[in-house]
């Protein structure tokens, strides 16, 4: 009698679901289950029908996404790109939220596999997730460097960098601060911090950057900018990593009596549309979303239908070019 797929998972001593998941690379499965599996499909020389296999490989057309936080306007707008046009093409979506937290972030990837997404989309900042390392099904990642066989989406970061510390300099400014995030998180944004030193170093400037942790509330973040301007109250311009830290140090420094851009000139990082419309004078460096979210949609339906990717693709940023650097 011809072995049929419960055979397999009895001889394997595991579920059907198992034995199917193993067939189709489907979610996390260890190394020693799919060698029992393999080996027993050997042993009862099981070959599985088209219309088993046509079965067991049915989409559940659901893409995860896993992100730091959507109260940010950057990953806010990538987030309702993504879902929207993820919709559009007939895919539903579920969000994780991680809050720059590993164990949450942890615990989302757990939910999503066992919810048995097609394909996930991450953004998160932590480091050490050991699942990425495991998990057999397509993943995108957008700036972020999760490992060489994950795609990584991103814009051009160094040359933000550039951009925005060149026209600072060109404005007249000298003593110019930067504020990046942890440099031991694998992201393509440091290199915006390099691009600073870079830049600040071919100036003969000092470079002098503060690391302002993901993670870190409001008011903590407020106390970091007030000893930015109590340890260098000669400071004339400031490089934020991101937007709302540059919104926070333009309030700071109006609150503080000093007139922007005239006693100091402030630029921010992102430039998405609703930092664009309510504080349009902001001087910032746009990531072009639009884009990233097109091509990361583009590079996941690739690795979906197991079609060849490269290991990263850089969009171009622009200046928005506001008033206050």
């Amino acid at each position: 009698m011809k072995p049929k797929l419960e055979d397999v998972a009895k001889l394997a001593n595991v579920s059907k679901t198992t034995v199917s998941r193993v067939l189709n690379n489907r979610g996390y499965i260890s190394q020693k289950t799919k060698d029992n599996v393999y080996k027993a499909m050997k042993d009862l020389n099981y070959q599985p029908n088209s219309a088993a296999r046509q079965l067991f490989k049915q989409k559940t057309n659901i893409i995860g996404l896993l992100f730091p936080t959507v109260s940010n306007p950057f990953f806010g707008e990538l987030i309702n790109e993504l879902e929207t046009k993820l919709y559009n093409r007939g895919y539903n979506v579920i969000i994780g939220n991680s809050m720059n937290n590993p164990e949450k972030e942890t615990h989302y990837m757990n939910q999503l596999l066992s919810n048995q997404v097609d394909a996930l989309v991450v953004g998160t900042h932590n480091i050490g997730i050991d699942q990425y390392k495991n998990v057999n099904l397509p993943i995108v990642a957008i700036d972020r460097i999760v490992n060489e066989d994950i795609p990584d989406i991103r814009s051009d970061n160094y040359y933000g960098g550039l951009l925005a510390t060149k026209r600072l300099i060109k404005n007249g400014a000298s003593k110019i601060i930067h504020t990046n995030g942890p440099i031991d998180v694998n992201t393509p944004a440091n290199l915006r911090q390099s691009a600073y030193e870079d830049t600040m170093q071919s100036h003969q400037l000092t470079p002098i950057t503060y690391t302002i942790d993901f993670s870190l509330d409001y008011s903590s973040k407020l106390n970091i900018f007030k000893s930015i301007f109590q340890e260098h109250p000669d400071v004339e311009a400031i490089f934020a990593s991101n937007d709302t830290d540059a919104l926070q140090i333009y309030q700071l420094a109006l609150s503080m009596g000093k007139r922007v851009p005239e006693d100091l000139k402030i630029i921010g990082y992102d430039g998405t549309q609703l930092i664009r419309t309510l504080m349009p004078q902001l001087t910032s460096i746009i990531q072009p979303i639009d884009a990233i979210t097109d091509k990361a949609i583009e590079i996941l339906e690739k690795r979906l239908n197991s079609e060849p990717t490269e290991q990263e693709y850089i969009l171009p940023v622009t200046l928005w070019e506001g008033s206050t650097g």
